[in-house]
C-alpha cells in the first residue's frame, strides 16, 4: 500500500491520477478503458477479459464495434493489467462480477436510454454469465467468446488431481504474447485461484437453465481450456429463445476473435 500522501499508482509505477480509473468496494484502483464513437452511441458494450490477462487486446474488437456507434468499455479485473490487487488471487469470485455491475451502473447513470451488451472471453465469459444473470432484465444480450462454463471432461478426476489439471490447463493460456503484451500475467497458478474458477463453473451449471437473455456462444470445436461441451451445454439447457451457438474449427482455438 502506498504511504498516506503519496498518489495511488499502478503495478506499473503509473498513478492512477494519470489514467482513466475507477474505485471498487474494498478501495482498489481499476484501470479502465472506453472506446466511444463520435456520433450519439447506440448501445454501450462491457468487455469482460480472461484470466491473466487484459483490457488491452480487446482493442481492435473494440474498435470494429466502435465503428457501428457503440460505446465499449472495460476494466482490468482486481489483481490483472494496471489495476491494484495482488496478482491473480481473489478472496471471492463475486468480486469479478460485483465489480463489472458497478462499472455497469456508472456507465448506464451516463447514458439511461441506451441498451447494455456484455461481451466476455473465457473467464470473462464467466464473470459475464453471472453479472447478466443477476440482473437479467438489464441487458439486452450477451456474447460469449470460448466461455468458462464448464472444465474438460478429463479433469473429472478426484480433487487433487483436478485442481492439478485445471492449473495445468489454465498455465499454458495465460502469457499470449510477452513481447506484444507485457501485462498479462506470467507466473504460476494457485490452488486457490483455480478453486475460485471451479466454483465458478459450479454456480454457472447452477442458474443456465434460468438464463433467459439473448446470447451468441462463439466456441473453438478442440479449445483445450474451455471445453466445448460447456458452450453446447448453456446451448441446449438455457431457457432463453433466442441464442444462438457458433463453432470455430481449429486446432486448440481459445481465442477465436483473435487473428
Amino acid at each position: 500500500m502506498p504511504e498516506p500522501g503519496d498518489p495511488r499508482k499502478t503495478p506499473q509505477g503509473v498513478p492512477y491520477a494519470d489514467l482513466k480509473h475507477i474505485v471498487n468496494a474494498d478501495g482498489l484502483h481499476l484501470f479502465c478503458r472506453y472506446w466511444e464513437p463520435e456520433a450519439q452511441p447506440r448501445a454501450l458494450v462491457y468487455v469482460a477479459h480472461g484470466a491473466g490477462e487484459h483490457s488491452g487486446p480487446y482493442d481492435e474488437i473494440a474498435l470494429r464495434l466502435k465503428e457501428l456507434s457503440l460505446l465499449v468499455f472495460a476494466h482490468d479485473h482486481v489483481g490483472h493489467g494496471q489495476s491494484e490487487g495482488d496478482r491473480m488471487i481473489i478472496k471471492d469470485f463475486q468480486v469479478y462480477v460485483r465489480d463489472s455491475l458497478q462499472h455497469i451502473d456508472l456507465m448506464k447513470a451516463q447514458h439511461p436510454s441506451l441498451p447494455v451488451f456484455i461481451l466476455g472471453h473465457s473467464m470473462g465469459g464467466a464473470i459475464s454469465i453471472l453479472t447478466a444473470s443477476e440482473r437479467a432484465n438489464d441487458f439486452a444480450g450477451v456474447v460469449l467468446i470460448s466461455p468458462l462454463v464448464q472444465m474438460n471432461p478429463d479433469s473429472a478426476t478426484p480433487f487433487k488431481v483436478f485442481v492439478a489439471k485445471v492449473m495445468n490447463q489454465l498455465a499454458p493460456s495465460l502469457p499470449l504474447d510477452s513481447a506484444v503484451t507485457p501485462l498479462n500475467y506470467h507466473g504460476g497458478l494457485r490452488v486457490s485461484f483455480a478453486m475460485q474458477l471451479m466454483g465458478a463453473v459450479e454456480r454457472i451449471q447452477r442458474v443456465i437453465p434460468a438464463i433467459a437473455w439473448p446470447f451468441l456462444l462463439l466456441q473453438g470445436d478442440t479449445d483445450k481450456l474451455c471445453d466445448i461441451s460447456g458452450a453446447r451445454l448453456m446451448f441446449e439447457q438455457a431457457a432463453s429463445a433466442d441464442k444462438k451457438l457458433k463453432v470455430q474449427e481449429g486446432p486448440g482455438v481459445h481465442c477465436v476473435f483473435r487473428g
